[in-house]
């Protein structure tokens, strides 16, 4: 056998292995993550403990309450909730809302994302309204801002203005008890 046709066919035989070479690291790759112990649902936010943006949006119309404005923020905790009318786990955590609306000790206000008004109105006229203030952010800019990947997700803004939380999905009993409330009592107890 000559060198020349024993490098085509070692070639041949190495673009046929490179499918497997890269299936066998990208299976390594995955393997890692799930053996790291990291949660992987959690979606890191690049916004804890920054300042939270600069919102200034409209009120819903026919609410009789205040837009979302971030100077609202200052010397008090606030649930900054992100949802629409048309999203179905929006629907699934608005009990959890309300009874977390209960707890006078921190400020629930809402970011209505790329929604109807009169679904919004519908939505909340609905199933009750937890919140002391809506921003209408109808083109989705204000929830780029703050970093949203979807709906819902909750942020706890402490009373320093700063992002010391943030909740991607829709919360349920559970994960407000064990998640969320726990980061609004240290949100609580921080200096103002």
């Amino acid at each position: 056998m000559s060198m020349e046709t024993e490098t085509p066919a070692r070639g041949r035989r190495l673009i046929v292995l490179l499918p497997l070479l890269i299936f066998l690291g990208l299976a390594g790759l995955f393997l890692t993550q799930l053996l790291s112990g990291r949660d992987t649902s959690k979606v890191p936010s690049a916004l804890i403990g920054l300042p939270a943006p600069q919102t200034n949006l409209p009120a819903l119309e026919g609410m009789n309450l205040p837009g979302l404005d971030s100077k609202q923020f200052a010397g008090k905790v606030t649930l900054v909730n992100v949802f629409a009318s048309w999203c179905g786990p929006c629907r699934d955590e608005h009990p959890v809302l309300l009874a977390l609306s209960q707890d006078k000790r921190f400020v629930i206000a809402a970011l209505n994302y790329k929604d109807q008004p009169e679904n919004a109105r519908r939505f909340l006229g609905d199933l009750g309204n937890p919140f002391q203030a809506i921003g209408v952010d109808a083109a989705g800019r204000a929830a780029i801002d703050w970093g949203v990947y979807g709906v819902p997700e909750t942020f706890v803004v402490g009373k320093d203005g700063k992002i010391a939380y943030k909740h991607v999905g829709p919360l349920t009993p559970g994960s407000a008890q064990t998640l969320l409330l726990p980061e609004i009592e240290k949100a609580l107890a921080a200096p103002g």
